[in-house]
Parts: structure tokens; sequence; C-alpha cells
């Protein structure tokens, strides 16, 4: 069976969950086999050999600490060298989708992005991808050389799949422009214990019809309840009323999650962009004829200070 070569995204061995999604996609294609980098390389092969990796590739050299994306890109090459692979995978993360451009230019292959699904067939690896603000969906596949993909957060169901998982250090030579741009500093973002906003299964967000920063606290407090993400309109955004990292639209950032409630958003093509692959859709606003009405599974017209909060304390009342 063919080998797939998946890119492991992790934090000091800890595996994040896109790499995960993957390794239970690559399996469709063929063999994953898992690549993991920078320090506590190692440390990801148990949870990697425990959703499929039959081989885990590692290296930890410094150049992976202390530079950009070329040592990455070099490390990823030699493992594309050593095990020729039918496709590679790698997580549709800013990082990861210049890792992926990178690699197909110095392989000839050719590269999908943004990928939601993935299937195998004879004439190699067919990607669903969403266009046009999500108001189609498209298959494509690479014609020339090998496909380079890089796929979305929360495209498919994680599942564990036990495997060898046999560890193997990967032998890189890294090229002189991996030295060219070092990482002079590094300044850890302030942890919210909130889910990181691409990743979370349910994402509550809040827009216009908020109405300040001062009730933004409406929105974190029936996303603290679910367990959730916290998202935001550009509207709100640009208004100064929640962190330009948490803003969900074509100009921000792209989630699929589970479950989406939009509270006070109008439905904007802009924001229906970044939000419209969720799998199920829940909008609060006051005004019946909002556009996003029109996307949405479950629909509540209503005040969201009188909804949110209703909605928070079922919530609370449940789970106590």
């Amino acid at each position: 069976m063919a080998e797939v070569l998946v890119y492991v995204d992790h934090v000091d061995g800890a595996v994040r969950k896109p790499t995960l999604e993957l390794l239970t996609l690559a399996r469709r294609l063929g063999e994953p086999v898992a690549v993991a980098l920078g320090n506590g390389a190692a440390d990801t092969a148990a949870a990697l050999a425990e959703h499929g990796a039959v081989r885990v590739l590692t290296n930890d050299a410094a150049e992976l600490a202390d530079y950009l994306v070329v040592p990455k890109v070099d490390a990823l090459q030699a493992a594309y060298e050593t095990v020729s692979p039918a496709a590679v995978l790698v997580p549709s993360s800013a990082e990861g989708k210049e890792i992926a451009a990178r690699l197909a230019l110095r392989i000839k292959g050719g590269i999908i992005t943004d990928a939601v699904d993935l299937e195998a067939s004879d004439e190699g690896p067919v990607a669903t991808q969403s266009a046009f603000a999500a108001s189609y969906s498209t298959k494509s596949r690479v014609s020339t050389g090998t496909p380079v993909i890089t796929v979305k957060p929360n495209s498919a169901a994680v599942e564990a799949a036990p495997a060898a998982g046999a560890v193997e250090a990967l032998s890189v030579s890294f090229s002189a422009q991996a030295t060219g741009t070092k990482v002079t500093a590094r300044t850890p973002r302030e942890s919210t214990g909130r889910p990181e906003l691409t990743e979370a299964a349910i994402v509550v967000s809040g827009g216009r019809g908020v109405n300040g920063a001062e009730n933004f606290h409406l929105i974190e407090s029936l996303a603290d309840s679910l367990g959730a993400a916290v998202g935001a309109s550009r509207a709100a955004v640009d208004a100064g009323w929640y962190p330009h990292s948490n803003q969900v639209g074509q100009t921000g950032k792209s989630v699929s999650p589970q479950l989406y409630i939009a509270s006070g958003i109008s439905g904007a093509i802009q924001h229906r962009a970044g939000m419209q692959t969720s799998k199920t859709i829940v909008a609060i606003n006051k005004d019946a004829e909002a556009p996003i009405f029109d996307l949405v599974d479950y629909g509540v017209v209503g005040d969201l200070f009188d909804v949110v909060p209703a909605l928070t304390e079922e919530v609370n009342t449940r789970k106590g």
C-alpha cells in the first residue's frame, strides 16, 4: 500500500487535533507516515501511533527552533525523498500553507489548499474544497507530480486506529536559505483557557448587535458554558470591541466547527465566508429579515440581551 506523508503540528511533543484528523484522512489514501520536527518531536510517537501512523520520522535540530519555515521545508523535503509518498498532507494553518507551497514548488508537485474532505481514486487523491464564500463545493485532484494538500481543521472526526508508529531519525541537510531569517524573541500568547478558534468544536460569535466591548462578556459566558471558542464579526473587531485574532470571516479566520452560534450578526457575505462550512449553525438576531437566517439550521428572532443570558443559564442548569 502507498505511503502518505503527514506533517505533524505539535507543541513540545503535544500533538494538536488537526494532525490527528489528517491521520484519519491519510488512512483513506494509504499508510500514514508522520513527520515530527522540533523540540519534543520524539514524544509525539505514542499519540501518532494510536491514530494510525505506521512510521514516525523525527528531527529536532536547532535550526527548526531558531529560524522560520525554510528549515521545516528542508526537513519535509528530506522526508519526501526518503518515503516517495503518494501524497503529502499538511494542516491548513498560515504556516502550514507556506510550508506546503514551498514544498510543492521544490518537488514539482501540484498543491491544493483548504480542503475539507479527501477521498481515494484510481488517479490519486480527490480533494473537496469550498469555493465562492462556501456557496459551492468543488472536487479536484493534482494531475502532475505528487499532490501536496492542506486540510482545514474540523474536516474529519478523529478516529483511533493503533499502528506500529516506529520512530526513525530523519537525516536532514539544511540549505543555505534555512538560516536566512532568525527568530530573535518570542512572547507567549496569553491563554484564555478556551479552545483555539480554528480548532474548536463549538464557536460562539458576537457582532454589531452586541453593542459594545463591555457587553462581550455575554458572548464569553455562553462560550464558557459550552466549552467553546469566542469569535467576532468584522464590525465588532473594527469597532475595537474584540481582538482581531478572534475575527471570523473572509479577512479573519475560517472556522468549521460542529456548532456555530452567531449572536447579533447580520450575516454579511464577508462573515459567511469564514463560517459557512460549520456543521450546525444557530443565529440569534432581533431582525427577522437578517441575511444570516437564510443560512442557519436554527434561528432565534429575539434580542440577544434576553436570549443569550437565558441560553447560558439553561446550559449551566443542565450541566449542573
